[in-house]
């Protein structure tokens, strides 16, 4: 078990937190869904080592974030950077409080985090045939039938699942995605047992208003905000608006990536995730309750940049930093 990481840098002086002006129609409270050990890292060319990662997790936990999807268990060869879900996942599970989950792609993975004692698990599957068969080599029926079993293994074993739905918004070899298609997938996993599903904007081509339509169309098929969670990328600077745009239709679970590590590796023109620090930033300028201390976490994602020997692309890290100098 690795030792309880330092304390990270207080919060910055004065100035450095926004003024907090509450706007109508908003949750009072919203659930950032931490993926930077997980998603975050799984595109780095280099390996980061264990314990760095195990240190990431418990610092990410200091800063108050209480769901911190730690690894994958998906074979070596897929994604390398994570070829050390079972030694990563025992140095971090004795975090209290912390949600933990992990990404199983077939029922292989689930066994695996399952002897370790995860608890809360999630598949990853896709709106668009292209899409599904670059990333799992089979179709969406296809996907569809594999993650069946997983499921209700899972659910069998008193795990929590998540169903990851990706290119809700657009492909980039089908182009844009029709609402009912990802829809109808989106009905097919909760009807397979999943207990919350994230809306991926993989290529970050989204928009507010197309945004609003998918949770409206999601809603009149009977599929409600509490049961749905978003994952933007800021490919094209939209993913705060989008998150705002997601927030007004009741939606209060929230993806983000510390530093705004993270992308895509089926999908060549994804950038980075939304940062969970600029998220944070807007989310406390609006009133909304996180539980985030953001300059923990600004000095987190600044301590893990410095571990991958370059600057977080986050605006927020950047803002803050130069603040502190």
């Amino acid at each position: 078990m690795t030792t309880a990481p330092e304390t990270p840098a207080a919060a910055p002086g004065p100035g450095a937190l926004p003024m907090a002006v509450p706007a109508p129609g908003l949750p009072e409270r919203v659930r950032i869904h931490e993926v930077g050990p997980r998603d975050g890292l799984q595109n780095e060319q280099a390996v980061v080592p264990v314990e760095v990662k195990a240190e990431f997790v418990r610092r990410l936990a200091d800063a108050g974030l209480t769901t911190v999807e730690a690894t994958s268990f998906v074979h070596p060869r897929w994604v390398p950077q994570l070829a050390d879900a079972e030694q990563l996942f025992p140095l971090v599970s004795d975090l209290d409080g912390v949600r933990l989950p992990v990404l199983v792609p077939n029922m292989r993975g689930l066994d695996r985090a399952l002897a370790l004692g995860a608890r809360e698990v999630a598949v990853f599957g896709s709106a668009t045939e292209s899409f599904a068969r670059a990333n799992l080599n089979r179709g969406v029926d296809e996907s569809l039938e594999m993650f069946a079993p997983v499921v209700a293994a899972a659910k069998d074993a008193g795990a929590t699942v998540r169903g990851y739905l990706s290119m809700c918004f657009g492909d980039p070899w089908e182009g844009a995605v029709p609402l009912a298609k990802v829809t109808a997938v989106c009905r097919r996993l909760l009807d397979l047992g999943c207990d919350e599903l994230s809306l991926g904007d993989t290529i970050g081509v989204a928009t507010p208003g197309h945004v609003g339509a998918l949770l409206t169309a999601l809603a009149e098929d009977g599929v409600g905000a509490d049961r749905l969670a978003v994952h933007f990328h800021d490919t094209y600077g939209q993913a705060l608006a989008n998150t705002l745009a997601a927030l007004q239709h009741g939606v209060t679970t929230v993806d983000a990536s510390a530093g705004g590590l993270g992308g895509c590796p089926y999908a060549k023109s994804a950038t980075g995730n939304l940062a969970t620090e600029d998220l944070v930033w807007m989310l406390h300028g609006l009133g909304i309750r996180t539980g985030v201390d953001l300059g923990r976490l600004t000095a987190t994602s600044e301590w893990m940049a410095g571990h991958l020997g370059r600057p977080s692309p986050s605006r927020t890290v950047r803002a803050l930093s130069h603040k502190e100098q």
